[in-house]
């Protein structure tokens, strides 16, 4: 690839032009047989990238964000900054499912629709603006708040959670920020999203458990609670109800179909029969949750978690339970767009 078109594309995220293509000497129809022949793919028209390119980014699930260099490219103007689910997706927060791959973009001065993308109107103070080397990104503060105030509450909260798990953000920064759109459309379901957010659900479905259980009535859980005897670590308990010996497990399928320490789903097993035995050695009882139980099932473990609250707590000498690691996972889920992915994928242009 001829320098100065590998600089363009650097300078765009991957992408280049058809007058950056032209300015180094390609003609229309030089760029046309070029597409046709699979070493360039058009992105978006007028807006063309490597095949080679492409495939490393399809194959890393992050295709989306070459779709969104292209929009940029092909709007032009420095200052579009792309922001809600692109945003999001950049920002690997999880998404609900059936979110659509149209790129969203904030422009302070400008509203504009066009093919699988749309550009709102709205304030981008500076610090709501960062950048993924070279792409300009709300940040990731702004980025929860502009889809909390979109998608559906449980929705929002799971992704809040899933990023106060990663210790991303604070739920102190979150409030701050909704007070900041005190009066935007939709605050009210963003406001209410973080009043529910909480450091310590893991997954969505530890996030939708607790929800679910809050629905039914019973107080607020500890998240991730150590159960220790005699400084051993026993376990870390999904949500247990203080001052009582009930406590919740959710089971989600990777645990057995995906173990890890690289032991078998017997293995797996095995310890979890031997971990819940000593929990009841303990005198601590509870119950397990999976998917198949949300909704009108969790009403019979609600009732099963509300029926051992009355019982006292009774722990024997050495052993005490604890908050554990402050609800933080011990390695982050996520895994933002990153300057290095990029630079990596440019090495086989």
């Amino acid at each position: 690839m001829h320098p100065l078109l590998l600089t363009a594309l650097t300078r765009r995220g991957g992408v280049f032009t058809t007058a950056d293509a032209v300015a180094v000497g390609h003609t229309r129809h030089g760029i046309a047989a070029l597409v046709r022949g699979g070493r360039w793919r058009t992105v978006r028209y007028g807006v063309h990238t490597t095949d080679e390119l492409w495939r490393q980014h399809a194959a890393a699930g992050r295709g989306h964000g070459l779709e969104a260099a292209a929009v940029l490219a092909r709007l032009g103007r420095s200052t579009t900054v792309l922001s809600h689910v692109t945003a999001a997706r950049l920002h690997d927060l999880v998404l609900p499912g059936g979110v659509g791959h149209q790129v969203t973009a904030t422009d302070p001065r400008r509203f504009r629709t066009g093919r699988d993308y749309r550009v709102l109107a709205a304030g981008l103070p500076s610090g709501d603006v960062e950048t993924f080397p070279p792409l300009p990104v709300t940040t990731l503060r702004r980025t929860l708040l502009d889809v909390g105030r979109e998608w559906d509450v449980t929705d929002a909260v799971i992704a809040l959670d899933d990023a106060l798990a990663d210790g991303r953000i604070t739920v102190e920064e979150l409030t701050a920020g909704v007070l900041t759109q005190a009066h935007w459309v939709g605050v009210g379901a963003l406001a209410g999203a973080v009043r529910l957010a909480r450091v310590g659900a893991h997954s969505p479905l530890e996030t939708r458990a607790r929800l679910g259980l809050l629905a039914g009535g019973l107080p607020e859980p500890v998240l991730q609670a150590a159960v220790l005897r005699d400084e051993r670590l026993v376990a870390v308990l999904d949500l247990w109800f203080p001052g009582t010996p009930a406590f919740g497990e959710v089971d989600g399928r990777v645990k057995w179909t995906d173990p890890w320490r690289g032991r078998s789903p017997s293995e797996v097993g095995w310890d979890e029969k031997r971990r819940h035995d000593e929990l009841v050695d303990l005198g601590l009882v509870g119950t397990r949750i999976a998917a198949a139980d949300l909704g009108p099932g969790l009403t019979a473990k609600a009732e099963r978690i509300r029926s051992l609250l009355a019982a006292p707590l009774e722990l024997p000498a050495g052993v005490r339970i604890v908050p554990w690691r402050a609800g933080l996972r011990r390695e982050p889920r996520s895994r933002p767009w990153s300057t290095p992915f990029l630079e990596r994928s440019l090495g086989v242009v």
